[in-house]
């Protein structure tokens, strides 16, 4: 019998290793610009098309290569970062195991044109699926530009798995915005589709966060710093009042590496204590600086994961140091002994006589006096003197009052007893009587649900579930009709968004007006906003509204929906009733004939039951023992 098990191909193999190397276009991305970053470079530009599908393009300024090792390094584990084992504990470069591009070129299109300084020609390849089509010389500028086309054209059943192309979009901008924060004195922008969506100038940390998330975060930040014998943290924290409902503004590195940990997070978290209002996550940027060898980062492919050998400690270090950050700002109370005494002390403010005089005649029982026993002999002397004249100069004016509210109180009484009439008897009154029962109101519980009394029992209702199924359908009408209300304003206000969200903002501002706003675009960023749908008016913030729409049209986008169903969805996640919100009696009824009025009033959008019913026997055998 023949031999069965055989060595395969290098082709295949790197077919194999792409599937855990490069699972979408973002994973390409972030392998080409951390090899930019290695390569020494200090302007960096990456050029996306179609969100990578058509086109990945990554343009640096670095050292080059040779026209040999240019064509080595597409070969599988060449690399010029390490040499022995023992280099794995004392990594500083990005990359290190040398299976990046060669996973990349086996499913995709490839050209690279690099030249080193000291060379006057450079090197042009052209690689189809791990067959090397063109070497050539060329001339070039220095440094490296890559070009990845046709992403996964010869493995379809990958391809078919991509996602839309705004999902795609929206994980290359987290692994740029990854890699820019990181490193704050390189220069990056980014272009999709001959937009450019971010120009983040080489600067200070601050700034780059600014250019990242926005110019509103500027007052959001608060800047984190502490050394130790074993590492070193630094960067920004957030201000607890401006944590967001969503995820996506945290982020550790350690050694200017981008990782993912649940339990650093939790360190975080907990170093803001009571001060985050629930269900809310704080920004974050926290740089971990420590030895290699405390560390091990060849635990996961996409190195997003990492073994320290005293966790613990590190726990304890970012948890204080984020607590110490937060109260040396005043975000929380904290004794602060260097505070300058001139702001600290301010001089004492004498109560005007009008104001003094109407706190006595509050306390008339002597609770006034208090105070003013409390001084010296000479204060309380003044006191009672000042007492005594106000008092003569309002003396007389309650009989003003008393006479003036007297004939509201005795108007229409005749020495006739009031009667005050309620409803006790006609809910009371007997089934076989002659008035009607009168109909039962709904209540709120906890300012989070609704109880009310059907015929076979009673319903609770989920108020924010019941309200989002209600303006779901709405929006969803609106935009199919284009038929809406638009509340103008008068006084138009401006909103300054990150350059990814503006960019979305853009695509989205058609079906976006279709629903009643009136927004339009103002430049660098911004959007300026006339009008407002009408049912909106006056009840929320316009701005919190437009980033609620965005955040959540965003966390919808994993679900492959439609533009319009998902901009339904989270224009109702955003104007919703909140819970803990007090609703009137007449809110609540009507809450309820709109939501029995919808096509499906049993789930919410995000399919949320809206309402439970309970039976009258259900309650009756509860009693039972």
């Amino acid at each position: 019998m023949a031999d069965l098990i055989q060595l395969l191909p290098d082709a295949i193999a790197n077919q194999i290793a792409a599937g855990e190397v490069i699972q979408r276009p973002a994973s390409a991305v972030k392998e080409l610009m951390e090899n930019a970053i290695d390569a020494g470079a200090t302007e960096l530009k990456l050029v996306i098309k179609d969100a990578g599908k058509g086109l990945i393009q990554v343009i640096d300024n670095g050292c080059g290569m040779s026209e040999t090792d240019a064509r080595m390094a597409f070969e599988r584990h060449a690399t010029s970062k390490i040499r022995a084992a023992q280099d794995l504990f004392a990594i500083r470069t990005m990359g290190f195991r040398g299976e990046a591009l060669a996973s990349i070129a086996a499913i995709a299109q490839v050209e690279i044109k690099t030249r080193r300084h000291s060379d006057e020609l450079g090197t042009r390849i052209l690689i189809e699926g791990s067959e090397v089509k063109t070497q050539e010389p060329c001339q070039c500028p220095q440094g490296t530009t890559i070009s990845i086309k046709n992403l996964f054209f010869n493995v379809p059943a990958r391809r078919n798995f991509l996602k839309s192309n705004p999902v795609e979009m929206r994980h290359i901008n987290d692994e740029f915005q990854r890699i820019a924060i990181a490193n704050s004195d390189i220069f990056f922008s980014l272009h999709h589709n001959n937009n450019e969506v971010f120009h983040l100038p080489a600067g200070k940390l601050r700034q780059r966060l600014i250019g990242v998330f926005g110019n509103p975060s500027n007052k959001k930040l608060v800047p984190v710093a502490e050394e130790t014998e074993v590492l070193r943290l630094n960067g920004y924290v957030g201000k607890p009042e401006f944590a967001k409902k969503t995820r996506g503004e945290q982020y550790f590195f350690v050694n200017n590496r981008y990782i993912k940990s649940n339990y650093l997070n939790h360190a975080v978290v907990s170093a803001y204590e009571e001060l985050l209002p629930n269900g809310t996550y704080p920004l974050y940027v926290i740089f971990i600086d420590i030895d290699p060898r405390r560390i091990d980062i060849n635990v996961h492919p996409t190195k997003q994961e990492i073994k320290f050998e005293d966790e613990r400690l590190v726990y304890n270090y970012l948890r204080v140091a984020v607590r110490h950050a937060l109260g040396q700002y005043n975000i929380m109370p904290s004794l602060d002994f260097e505070q300058d005494p001139t702001f600290s002390q301010s001089a004492p403010i004498r109560p005007r006589p009008q104001q003094e005089s109407t706190v006595n005649r509050t306390d008339a029982g002597g609770g006034s006096q208090k105070s003013a026993a409390s001084g010296n002999p000479d204060e309380t002397s003044r006191h009672s003197s000042n007492l005594r004249h106000w008092q003569d100069v309002y003396e007389g004016l309650d009989e003003f009052d008393t006479e003036s509210s007297a004939p509201a109180l005795t108007e229409g009484r005749n020495d006739e007893p009031l009667t005050l009439e309620s409803d006790w008897q006609e809910e009371q009154a007997p089934a076989s009587g002659e008035q009607p029962q009168k109909k039962k109101s709904p209540t709120q519980l906890h300012n989070n649900y609704i109880i009310t009394q059907i015929k076979s029992g009673l319903m609770l209702l989920d108020q924010q579930a019941a309200h989002e199924r209600i303006l779901y359908e709405q929006y969803l009408n609106v935009l199919a009709q284009q038929k809406s209300t638009t509340q103008k304003q008068l006084f138009p206000r401006t909103l300054s968004l990150p350059p990814a969200d503006a960019a979305l903002l853009k695509e989205l501002l058609e079906p976006v007006n279709q629903l009643g706003f009136d927004i339009q675009e103002f430049g660098a960023n911004t959007f300026v906003i006339n009008g407002v749908p009408a049912e909106l008016a006056g009840k929320q913030d316009d701005l919190q509204t437009i980033e609620s729409l965005l955040e959540q049209y965003k966390s919808n986008q994993e679900l492959n929906l439609g533009t319009h169903e998902n901009i339904a969805r989270a224009m109702a996640r955003s104007a919703a009733i909140k819970k803990g919100k007090v609703l009137e009696t007449n809110e609540m009824q009507t809450l309820i004939d709109q939501l029995f009025g919808c096509q499906i009033p049993y789930l919410s959008p995000s399919g949320r039951r809206c309402f439970i019913t309970m039976e009258l026997d259900e309650l009756a055998k509860r009693f039972e023992q």
